[in-house]
């Protein structure tokens, strides 16, 4: 069984996490500019009070005028803190932190911790009526058995918002998630399962509701508890909430009851099912030992005794960890966008039919590499998303919402849910919103777009996911049996592509004409023309563009820049305008997004140059219906050092003003100069830059491609490209060894500037 990377946390790193910095895992962050007397009326006295009074009139209106509609009371009284038991309100607060982060990280909601010091669930009740008034919804953690569904059951009668208690619930989805996809692997009909709970706490009692909600028949499930199976009649230990669950049986133990299962959920101690108990289970047995930090029995001593086995666990260095975090961050976010009033069962039910429906498609290379693997296919070890799948958020949100709605618990109704997805992605990236708005504007004019590289998996990955999306049809390059043959390998569907093999194309002999005519003067002869037709792929994509077969072209992803940017140089022309071409990269940071140039194609260019790629970088924000603010960077501002090197970047903002004095461009500038406005308000109120520069143009190729990479690896910036600029035609490169995303977003990019291209071609070709 394969295990997945995980380093071991040690109690002094794990302290030294919490108290490093800031103490906590935790702070209040401003959304609201408050640095001027103004906003600070503005913020608090007297402006304040325009919203108090509007929220007076319209309770509703507490939505729009205040951070209610995306905030979560995680309340926790500390009577049953993870494995740690009742520790106490101020111990536990270390963990109702770390839930808030969770919450943050995974779907933007943002959380307060309410620790309350009382043992008594109707002070805790009574707490969180008081302050229903500050949240959207209220997330119970950490509260022992049964006084946690006597806490739950009550606030959900009381209270006007979302009421969740996690313990039960995120467990019990995440269980059934993992549950109707194993039951898929192994053909078992979950009608006729025999299931055995070992655990009679929160999450047990929440996942036999639910399982049984599902199909499952009543009968056909034995809950277990320290002293033996809930059995009818039995007096000893028992609540109302185990008496539901009590069966008409004569068995009495947890071995007689494994006895001809074909499921074990396990919420219960370490040890407590052995291998004789699982050499007892059904075929296909499907064992989730879900206790932690370590399970009732580990994959490893079920794998000793049962090779048929489907195993899941709680812990992250096993496959198929059942982790909350997969649940209540995106069932919050689903019921906080639509207002609701509740987290009903049919909620629940649709959150897990999604996370199920989710696994058994297939997992983005990024999520792989996440977890420090090759591939991840749905089967056996993986019946489950994994916690940092990204779709999770756009997979799960949209389900609770939509059913909130069908069950009528939805103050207000999402109408156009491509749009919600889309918001759903800038919630945790501006970068995702950005390439799904490209993705958007390509699917607008869809073309036919060469891929190069057809004899990589990747790419052809990547052409499957571009015809699903919609905004182009590929033209994958290489030989056709063996494209074929690695597509069926990895499951790979291609029959929306086109696959041209250059060797056999009838195409071949015209196109090496050209391209000798192209070359003949440059030492290229007949033969050496078509020799790199068919050796060379990107000369062949090239030849297709230029004679309208395909309207753009990605390659690069297994050849260097250099080698790559060759073919296009020696075939492609330039636009009339220009002399040379560039390359810029979009770096998307959380509050906007710059685009950084040239930073991959000339060395050290002259003013005309940099004149040239200030242009091009004009185009490029046109193509996304954005106006560029050009800043002509530098180590000096506005002459404040006179040398030939600074006199070139001023000399290059001039013939652009010259040419185009409509543009906004200023420089000489450092960089700090063109992005904080403190110094160019202060310093330099005559500038047409007052920080707010979204082009940065790079008075050489070092500067430039220094920058973006710092940008990248420690600004936590997101580059986009390399964006070829300056061509006639849409070809682009791709950075060596791009992950599948990547590759889809600059075929996106390369369909806009085709589609550019195309409507200006009069203008801009010679």
């Amino acid at each position: 069984m394969e295990m997945e990377k995980k380093g071991k946390v040690t109690k002094e790193e794990a302290l030294e996490y919490h108290m490093g910095h800031r103490h906590g895992k935790i702070e209040v962050v401003a959304t609201k500019p408050c640095f001027t007397q103004r906003e600070l009326s503005l913020a608090y006295s007297p402006g304040v009070s325009y919203p108090c009074l509007e929220i007076e009139n319209d309770p509703e209106k507490v939505f729009d005028y205040t951070a209610k509609g995306n905030l979560v009371a995680v309340i926790s009284n500390g009577t049953a803190v993870l494995g740690l038991g009742n520790i106490g309100a101020a111990a536990g607060k270390p963990v109702m932190e770390g839930k808030g982060v969770l919450f943050k990280r995974f779907a933007d909601v943002d959380v307060f911790d309410i620790e309350v010091n009382s043992q008594n669930p109707d002070e805790v009740i009574k707490a969180a009526e008081l302050i229903e008034p500050t949240f959207g919804g209220i997330n119970l953690e950490d509260i022992k058995a049964p006084d946690c569904f006597y806490i739950e059951e009550t606030l959900r009668e009381r209270l006007n918002i979302p009421v969740f208690h996690d313990d039960q619930h995120g467990t019990a989805i995440i269980a059934l998630a993992a549950l109707l996809n194993a039951t898929e692997i192994v053909k078992k009909e979950i009608s006729k399962l025999k299931v055995v709970i070992n655990g009679a706490g929160a999450s047990a009692i929440a996942i036999a509701k639910l399982i049984i909600s599902t199909g499952i028949n009543k009968e056909n499930v034995i809950m277990c508890d320290s002293k033996g199976i809930i059995y009818q009649g039995r007096t000893e230990g028992m609540n109302k909430y185990k008496e539901e669950f009590a069966v008409d049986t004569d068995k009495r133990t947890l071995l007689e009851a494994m006895d001809g299962a074909d499921v074990f959920l396990g919420l219960s101690v370490k040890g407590a099912v052995t291998k004789e108990m699982v050499k007892m289970m059904n075929r296909n047995p499907i064992i989730m030992a879900m206790a932690n930090p370590d399970p009732e029995i580990t994959p490893e001593e079920v794998e000793e005794v049962r090779g048929d086995a489907i195993m899941a666990t709680g812990r992250s260095d096993y496959p198929n960890q059942v982790n909350n975090v997969l649940g209540f961050p995106f069932i919050f976010r689903g019921a906080l966008d639509v207002r609701a009033t509740a987290i009903n069962e049919e909620m629940k039910l649709a959150a897990a039919k999604a996370l199920a429906e989710l696994a058994r498609q297939d997992v983005p290379e990024s999520v792989c590499k996440a977890y420090g693997l090759e591939k991840i296919e749905f089967g056996k070890e993986y019946i489950i998303p994994k916690p940092f799948d990204p779709r999770v958020l756009t997979t799960v949100a949209p389900a609770v919402a939509k059913t909130a709605m069908e069950t009528g618990v939805a103050r207000v109704e999402i109408k156009d849910w491509d749009k919600y997805k889309d918001v759903l992605e800038s919630r945790l990236s501006i970068a995702k919103e950005f390439t799904r708005q490209i993705i958007n504007k390509a699917r607008f004019n869809p073309k036919k777009i060469v891929m190069a590289e057809g004899n990589y998996e990747k790419i052809l990955r990547a052409s499957q996911k571009i015809a699903e999306e919609g905004f182009a049809t590929p033209v994958i390059l290489g030989d056709e049996a063996e494209i074929k043959e690695l597509a069926n390998i990895n499951n790979i569907n291609l029959e929306d592509c086109e696959i041209v093999d250059p060797a056999k194309s009838d195409k071949l002999d015209e196109y090496a004409e050209q391209l000798f005519n192209q070359r003949q003067r440059k030492g290229m002869t007949k033969v050496e023309a078509k020799r790199r037709l068919i050796r060379i792929t990107n000369y062949y994509g090239s030849m297709m563009v230029l004679n309208g077969e395909a309207d753009c072209m990605l390659t690069g992803f297994s050849r260097s820049y250099p080698e790559s940017v060759k073919p296009f140089l020696e075939t492609v022309p330039l636009q009339k305008d220009y002399n040379v071409p560039s390359g810029s990269y979009f770096m998307v940071f959380k509050e906007n997004i710059v685009l950084c140039a040239d930073t991959t194609v000339n060395i050290d260019p002259d003013a005309e140059q940099l004149a040239e790629i200030a242009l091009q970088s004009t185009e490029t924000w046109k193509k996304f219906d954005t106006d560029a603010k050009i800043a002509m960077l530098s180590f000096t501002n506005f002459g404040s050092v006179r040398i030939p090197r600074t006199k070139k970047v001023s000399d290059a903002m001039k013939m652009v003003k010259e040419k185009h004095p409509e543009l906004i461009i200023d420089g000489d500038m450092q960089a700090d100069t063109a992005t904080y406005p403190p110094i160019s308000q202060d310093a330099f109120p005559f500038s047409a830059i007052q920080g707010d520069a979204n082009t940065l143009v790079f008075p050489n190729l070092e500067a430039g491609n220094i920058a973006y990479k710092l940008l990248y690896r420690l600004g936590g910036g997101t580059a986009i490209g390399p964006i070829l600029q300056g061509f006639c035609k849409s070809v682009h490169v791709l950075q060596r060894g791009s992950d599948v995303n990547e590759i889809v977003n600059m075929a996106a990019i390369a369909v806009v500037d085709a589609h550019y291209k195309e409507q200006y071609k009069n203008e801009i070709c010679k």
